[in-house]
């Protein structure tokens, strides 16, 4: 009896050392090259942003209609200055602090967005390049199965830092031309300036 026992017990150790060593075999097996998170870094780059050249040149040509641009920032802020286009989906209660405990009415507004936008990608920014509203907001919306693109720069940057992101090919530009005052998102002029971002995948 005792050596059926030890049997058993043997058999329990071989088992679980086999299993543990193909378990890490497959763990080591499945885990992707360098050149495999590369790919991939751009992959999700080129899916979540958006250039702030296109969108200005759609801005331009009269395509505004192409997109749905979302302010997250809060309504006073909003009201006082937005880039031209854009609607104001509030993450901010006021500019020091958030809404994230509003969820409901945030996917809300935006699954309305989903319902009538007819194929139309939807767009969020927030203050800055490096703030994580739009990310945060982002997240969320997907983890109910709403997909939101990203302004690849802020407010702060389309506003105040606007010669630092276009391109010299892309001067005289105006920003005060795309931005709007007030409750409304504003209507863009439509302008022949230059594009030398170019077109097709490789446009900026």
């Amino acid at each position: 009896m005792q050596t059926e026992i030890k049997n058993i017990l043997l058999f329990s150790i071989i088992g679980a050392v086999i299993g543990s060593g193909i378990t890490l075999t497959f763990q080591n097996f499945q885990k992707p090259t360098e050149h495999e998170l590369i790919k991939e870094f751009y992959e999700v780059e080129n899916a979540v942003y958006v250039s702030p050249h296109s969108l200005r040149q759609k801005m331009s040509e009269g395509l505004s209609g192409e997109y749905v641009l979302v302010d997250l920032r809060s309504q006073e802020e909003y009201e006082k200055e937005h880039i031209i286009t854009a609607i104001n989906i509030p993450a901010y209660k006021d500019s020091n602090t958030s809404a994230y405990d509003e969820k409901d009415r945030i996917i809300g507004q935006f699954q309305k967005l989903v319902d009538n936008k007819h194929g139309k990608e939807i767009i969020v920014y927030c203050y800055s390049t490096p703030c994580m509203t739009g990310r945060k907001i982002g997240k969320m919306l997907a983890e109910n199965d709403i997909y939101v693109k990203h302004l690849g720069i802020g407010w702060n940057e389309w506003r105040y830092f606007w010669s630092l992101w276009n391109h010299d090919g892309e001067t005289p530009t105006f920003v005060e031309d795309f931005v709007a005052k007030g409750k409304e998102p504003g209507v863009p002029k439509v302008q022949g300036l230059p594009a030398p971002c170019g077109e097709g995948n490789f446009g900026c």
